[in-house]
């Protein structure tokens, strides 16, 4: 496929971008970036681009690339983009929603004002949004699109496990729990979680017998880890044939994946929202068929 770039990868994200222009059938080129000593960073873009332009890249351990989004963008402006496409399968900072002590910096909000000022649109995949239900309302481009992994993941663990019953360890995995469970007839429930701090969490289960059944704990994101460990340590005292995880966002940080194996977890997927060993299930074909407003 030749002619204007309709989409660009970041080397960090180059072979999900690749997957997913291949999916959309657009045309693609890869941004160079190079850092200097200094911390800073040289951000360079084809010159042949699209009116609509696509940008894909994730947003995990994102300060530096936030900066680097913002110069391509500028950037692809400057070339005579008219319309700019953000895909960021995992958006950051959207959890500080309100200030919870006097003189905190409400993230979501400027983080989201930031990318609205520089992008029409934005496609993102199960972003963790609390007190703020809408999308548009933390990012408010023209058009903001809120997907979920629910299907893609519920197929995947329908094919791999055998007649499992998914846990989702709080309230708030309640929807997403349901929406990976109904399609396919598997069992579903849901917990409650009392957080104690930022790395210490308590998890209450519902009665259910867990014994000899294949338990799957589900959530949107795993940082620590420290929600699955609970839920899982419950879980294992009741001796399941299995106990598997799976996650949009892998963050796992520090040694959150060994914990979960230590606690019995024997599998862990996840999505190739964020790059991790983890990683089971493309979303290419899930936001591919997002990226035309006329198809959405």
């Amino acid at each position: 496929m030749s002619g204007p770039a309709g989409l660009l990868v970041f080397p960090d994200y180059r072979e999900p971008g690749i997957r997913l222009a291949e999916a959309a059938g657009l045309t693609w080129a890869e941004v160079e970036v190079h850092r200097f000593p200094d911390g800073e960073s040289r951000v360079r873009l084809p010159t042949d681009l699209a009116p609509r332009l696509v940008v894909c890249r994730t947003l995990a351990d994102p300060n530096h690339k936030l900066v680097e989004l913002m110069l391509a963008a500028a950037t692809a402006r400057e070339l005579g983009v008219a319309e700019l496409v953000l895909v960021a399968p995992y958006l950051c900072y959207m959890r500080q929603d309100t200030a919870f002590h006097p003189g905190e910096a409400v993230s979501q909000r400027i983080i989201g004002r930031c990318l609205a000022d520089h992008f029409d649109e934005l496609v993102t995949v199960d972003p963790h949004l609390h007190r703020v239900h809408s999308l548009a309302e933390a990012v408010p481009v023209t058009r903001a699109v809120s997907l979920t992994a629910a299907g893609p993941m519920g197929e995947f663990i329908g094919h791999e496990v055998d007649n499992p019953v998914l846990v989702g360890p709080d309230e708030e995995s309640a929807q997403w729990v349901a929406a990976m469970a109904e399609p396919h007839g598997l069992d579903c429930l849901v917990g409650t979680k009392q957080r104690l701090g930022d790395r210490e969490v308590r998890i209450h289960l519902p009665d259910f017998d867990f014994s000899s059944r294949h338990v799957v704990l589900v959530d949107d994101v795993a940082s620590t880890g420290r929600t699955l460990l609970a839920a899982a340590e419950q879980i294992k005292a009741q001796n399941p044939a299995s106990l598997s995880a799976a996650v949009t966002h892998a963050l796992f940080v520090g040694n959150a994946v060994m914990r979960l194996h230590e606690a019995g977890v024997q599998h862990i997927w996840s999505t190739d929202s964020i790059l991790h060993p983890t990683n089971a299930v493309h979303l290419a074909p899930l936001l591919a068929g997002h990226l035309n407003p006329a198809g959405a």
